[in-house]
């Protein structure tokens, strides 16, 4: 009996946290170290997204904000551990995860990229038709309404999270 042989290559993708201590062409420069990191274990990236800085779920290490970048790449197996340890042990990234993704074919992107197009340009035609409904009321001589009584705006509950977290990080609260 015959063995088949699995395939020693595999697609990952991989999810790193950047503390909010650089800045964002810092955490850019960061980006391309863990890129170096994975190709220099001879990983070869495939998808590369920047996610920017958002808000975390809970402060980790310190650090209430964190930059977000997602990586695809192909990889030996046995290459993985060594781009783990790496990346735990560096202090430029707070947290990563690394998952086993399944690679898309050709076939599979081409139809995401249709999908896309046909999205955006079904949102151009209503953005077109609701500029030319908004003219065709200006030209027939209407005016826009106003209110001439002005009504207190409710409280955006956004609002009140922004003024909240701005107390709450003031170093000099007592």
């Amino acid at each position: 009996m015959s063995k088949t042989k699995k395939s020693t290559i595999g697609h990952y993708e991989i999810l790193f946290i950047m503390p909010n201590k650089f800045t964002e062409d810092e955490a850019k420069t960061i980006i391309g170290n863990v890129e170096k990191v994975i190709t220099d274990n001879g990983g070869q990236i495939s998808y590369r997204e920047y996610w920017g800085k958002k808000k975390l779920a809970y402060e980790i290490k310190h650090n209430a904000y964190g930059y977000y970048s997602l990586c695809e790449f192909d990889l030996e197996k046995s290459a993985l551990a060594a781009i783990d340890q790496n990346l735990r042990l560096s202090t430029d990234v707070l947290r990563h995860q690394i998952i086993i993704k399944n690679a898309k074919s050709e076939a599979a992107l081409a139809k995401d990229k249709k999908i896309n197009a046909k999205i955006e340009a079904k949102k151009a035609v209503e953005e077109k038709e609701a500029k030319d409904k908004s003219k065709k009321s200006t030209e027939a001589g209407e005016a826009p309404k106003k209110a001439t009584i002005k009504k207190e705006r409710p409280t955006d509950m956004k609002d009140l999270d922004e003024k909240l977290e701005g107390i709450l990080s003031a170093k000099d609260l007592i």
